[in-house]
């Protein structure tokens, strides 16, 4: 963490990190003499794995790597070989890949970018490992220009990709490429198991489905399918993770069972197993939440054949470890984050949940099992999630209760299906039952997701939110261990806290005001806030619908009391006077000074005679103008010394009254 937001060379950090190397050499012989120097050995030690920490995400920094692209880049459209590493989920226009950067202009080169091709303007469907040749210029991802927004650069940033580059017109020539890694096979083995089973009647979600509970791609799944399923609750079913994965272990420790009569049988089954769960993870794409479950359940496997004490809390810290030293932008992915939370607590909190009740009848206990994991999973995951997706869905137990059971059933004979289908033997009517199966699977999760009296959604929390909510958890649940009295004050600092950054946001909500000009391409839109009642006017038909409108209301914890699609040709916010001039270029019988003058629609217009009518101290032009017009504007306001805002560029004008 600290090494992402602290830049520091690569020298520094390994000079660092050997000198605490020697220096914890030396105080660990100091503290074997001397018992009350065990604290140095202690503080080098931290010091050490702070350093790991730093060195492991510097020497992944495309910043300090001379290689990197960045450094060979030229003014003009650059030669660029690549290679491709990952697909993207497509859009309407573009297919969308990462590609890695091996050559540019003649020289050798490091780092990945985001690829856009125009659908139809290449034949070509490129896979994993091919290399292409392409002749654009790099740009810049990006920044959020609108309030409150996703910030994709952002994301993408923490991805290891810093540009983008958009191919038109085929202007893009594929190259040979020797070489094939594990990825380029894994995708080519996928490809196959795909036309095997479109060969044996599987398409649609269904097919979608097979390949994300199985084959960890979920590129294909369609909109609704995962709306339903996030409203459900049960979007982890379709991410393979921790609960995939365990399930197989199971499976593969039932079905290998019969080597352990062998000579050395538990070596041998403990071979096979860890074999077959690192096969799968080929399989399904080695990304990174295949990786950390199969890193985490190979040392549960490994436990298992030993007999040793499972200790859960090692393995978690062993398998994160590990992962963040392979690849320490993992901590910033939100997978990641949910995944070991969701584990911890199932671990931590789920048998004091269970100890609660002992149920006398098997399917009671079984049940009221699957209750407590799920109450316990989700509790660990809450806060983060309504900070991240600002929902929470209240049958999540249901979702979980009906589908959990059976999923060790649809994993299983999904990959007898795949391997059937791999060699053409899969029989009409098992690939007719399968196929069933799933569809009733979609159609259960699309009925608990449609409850919609259940699902509370727009919910706005904060990062500061997100912590106390933590604290307060925390807090509860060690008390609940101990039965310490010490205990209770704490829960009730932790509460006092969480109420108090509540009241504070409330008041900072009820107390603030603003106006908003948004940046919409071909389009005008007006926000005012004041407190938590907001009021739009806006160039749309209808704005109820507008993603953009939607964050800023989450955002801000506020409301939308009116909707209007008129913008008026001036406004008072507060001190603050703002005159607007459309596409009619209206403005001579204004006898005011405004403070802002917004530009909308492209008006033909004298500005420089306008600036010395009214002396504004502020133009803004939004995204509904031509950009030739606004070049031209941006000049005179500069030389006039008036400070110019363009939305396209300078994202969305915010101000407060």
């Amino acid at each position: 963490m600290l090494g992402f937001y602290i830049e520091l060379s690569i020298f520094l950090v390994s000079a660092l990190l050997v000198f605490s190397i020697l220096l914890l050499l030396v105080t660990y012989l100091l503290s074997k003499k001397k018992e009350n120097l065990y604290h140095y050995f202690t503080f080098c030690t931290y010091t050490i794995f702070m350093l790991i920490g730093f060195a492991s995400i510097t020497f992944k920094n495309p910043n300090v790597n001379k290689k990197n692209y960045l450094n060979h880049l030229s003014d003009n459209s650059n030669e660029t070989e690549l290679i491709i590493v990952d697909i993207l989920k497509p859009n309407r226009y573009y297919d969308s890949y990462i590609a890695k950067v091996v050559n540019i202009n003649g020289a050798r080169s490091v780092g990945k970018i985001k690829i856009n091709i125009l659908k139809d303007s290449t034949k070509n469907d490129f896979s994993i490992d091919d290399k292409i040749m392409v002749f654009e210029d790099f740009k810049e991802i990006n920044k959020p220009l609108n309030p409150f927004q996703f910030n994709y650069k952002n994301y993408l940033i923490k991805q290891q990709v810093h540009h983008y580059m958009t191919i038109y017109n085929g202007a893009i020539i594929p190259l040979n490429n020797n070489k094939t890694s594990l990825k380029g096979l894994a995708h080519s083995l996928r490809k196959k198991i795909n036309s095997s089973l479109h060969e044996n009647g599987f398409k649609g979600d269904e097919l979608a489905i097979i390949n994300a509970l199985l084959l960890g791609q979920r590129q294909e799944i369609s909109k609704e399918i995962i709306e339903n399923y996030q409203n459900a609750g049960a979007i982890h079913i379709l991410a393979v993770s921790g609960l995939h994965v365990g399930i197989i272990l199971l499976l593969l420790n039932f079905l290998f069972k019969p080597l352990e009569r062998l000579k050395h049988g538990k070596i041998i089954k403990l071979s096979v197993v860890v074999l077959f769960l690192w096969a799968f993870a080929f399989i399904a794409g080695l990304s990174a939440s295949v990786i950390r479950a199969v890193t985490m359940f190979t040392a549960v496997a490994i436990a298992l054949a030993t007999k040793k004490e499972i200790n859960t809390y090692k393995t978690l810290l062993i398998s994160i470890f590990f992962l963040l030293l392979f690849n320490p932008f993992y901590l910033f992915e939100v997978g990641f984050q949910l995944s070991y939370l969701a584990v911890f607590f199932i671990v931590w909190v789920q048998p004091k949940l269970y100890n609660l009740w002992k149920p006398k009848y098997k399917v009671i206990d079984y049940t009221w099992q699957l209750f407590t994991v799920s109450i316990a999973a989700q509790l660990g995951v809450l806060p983060l999630s309504l900070y991240y997706f600002h929902q929470f869905p209240g049958l999540f137990f249901v979702a979980n209760l009906i589908i959990i059971p059976f999923l060790g059933i649809i994993l299983g004979l999904g990959i007898i299906v795949i391997l059937l289908a791999l060699f053409g033997i899969l029989p009409t009517f098992i690939a007719n039952v399968y196929e069933e199966v799933i569809s009733i699977l979609n159609a259960t999760v699309g009925w608990i997701g449609k409850q919609e009296s259940f699902l509370f959604q727009n919910i706005s929390f904060t990062i500061v939110s997100t912590i106390l909510s933590y604290l307060l958890i925390i807090t509860f649940f060690n008390w609940f261990e101990t039965k310490n009295k010490t205990a209770i004050k704490y829960i009730l600092i932790a509460v006092i806290l969480f109420q108090s950054n509540l009241i504070l946001e409330k008041y900072n909500t009820e107390h603030g005001s603003e106006f908003v000009i948004f940046n919409k391409p071909r389009y005008s839109i007006l926000l005012n806030r004041n407190g938590n009642n907001t009021s739009i006017e806006h160039s749309f038909d209808s704005i109820t619908n507008k993603g953009f409108i939607k964050d800023y209301l989450i955002g801000t914890n506020s409301k939308l009391e009116s909707d209007e699609d008129l913008i008026k040709d001036t406004y008072q916010f507060g001190a603050k006077r703002i005159v607007v001039i459309d596409s009619f270029g209206i403005y001579k019988n204004l006898n005011i000074n405004p403070e802002i003058i917004w530009l909308r629609n492209s008006p033909k217009i004298n500005l420089d005679r306008l600036i010395d009518q009214m002396k504004p101290k502020t133009i803004i032009a939004d995204a509904s103008n031509y950009k030739n017009l606004v070049e031209q504007w941006q000049k005179t306001s500069k030389t006039n010394n008036i400070h110019f805002h363009y939305t396209v560029k300078d994202g969305a004008f915010m101000e407060k009254y």
